[in-house]
């Protein structure tokens, strides 16, 4: 999948230009958060797809949470908030969640989903080590930071 290669491509050419880890880890995970978070605005219709027909303001929820994710690849990038926006971040993968599961149970022709029920023994792992990663380089890294400054 793309995003996976964005994350690691990213990761892998900081390490070559030795890039300290844990600043490493949180770059790849910002410019993966750019990368699917513009694709809110010029994927818009396809991302609606994968919401259930009973949501209401569809398109609204794509921006928004386009938005957001560009947002949080800034955040954690910012010292004094990294921990905070990692944090949501985590939460906002776990409310995508169900998205991927409607969208992969409708065969939607997106990112994958067209492939069916059988695409989320792909997908859910990937949003799960997604989460790890936010975890990892975000709330966990910041966290000792912090622990570090008091």
């Amino acid at each position: 999948m793309i995003t996976l290669a964005v994350l690691l491509g990213t990761y892998i050419v900081l390490a070559l230009f030795k890039v300290e880890k844990k600043l490493r880890g949180k770059i790849a995970l910002a410019v993966l958060l750019v990368f699917t978070g513009t694709a809110h605005f010029y994927k818009t219709p396809e991302m609606m797809n994968m919401l259930p027909d009973l949501i209401k303001f569809k398109r609204e929820i794509i921006y928004i949470t386009g938005v957001f994710e560009i947002l949080g690849a800034i955040g954690i990038l910012i010292p004094r908030i990294n921990r905070i926006a990692g944090i949501c971040l985590i939460i906002m993968f776990i409310c995508f969640l169900p998205a991927n599961i409607y969208a992969a149970l409708h065969h939607v022709d997106f990112g994958g989903h067209k492939y069916g029920p059988g695409y989320l023994l792909f997908r859910v792992p990937l949003q799960l080590f997604f989460i790890w990663w936010t975890f990892r380089y975000a709330v966990r890294a910041s966290r000792k930071e912090y622990i570090k400054g008091r």
